[in-house]
């Protein structure tokens, strides 16, 4: 009976237990990528809605958008 209780706590020492919250490297990889793909979904549909809204009119240009879109604002030689 104490060989046996040896052996069981040795073997249990040798084969470690995962925890179900635990995750493999490509689970991790895919997470990721799922994540990388979301937030650049997010930032591509942001970006399309500001042009949309500076070409409309209804939101203030910041500078470097002022002088990408109407670049004459800049223009010294007209003094």
């Amino acid at each position: 009976m104490g060989a046996e209780t040896e052996t069981k706590q040795n073997h249990e020492k040798e084969t470690p237990i995962a925890s179900p919250s635990t995750l493999t490297k490509d689970q991790f990889l895919s997470w990721k990528r799922h994540k990388d793909a979301a937030a650049s979904a997010r930032k591509a549909e942001a970006s399309r809605k500001r042009a949309e809204d500076i070409a409309a009119g209804t939101v203030q240009m910041n500078g470097r958008e002022l002088f990408l879109h109407e670049p004459w604002v800049f223009d010294d030689s007209r003094f």
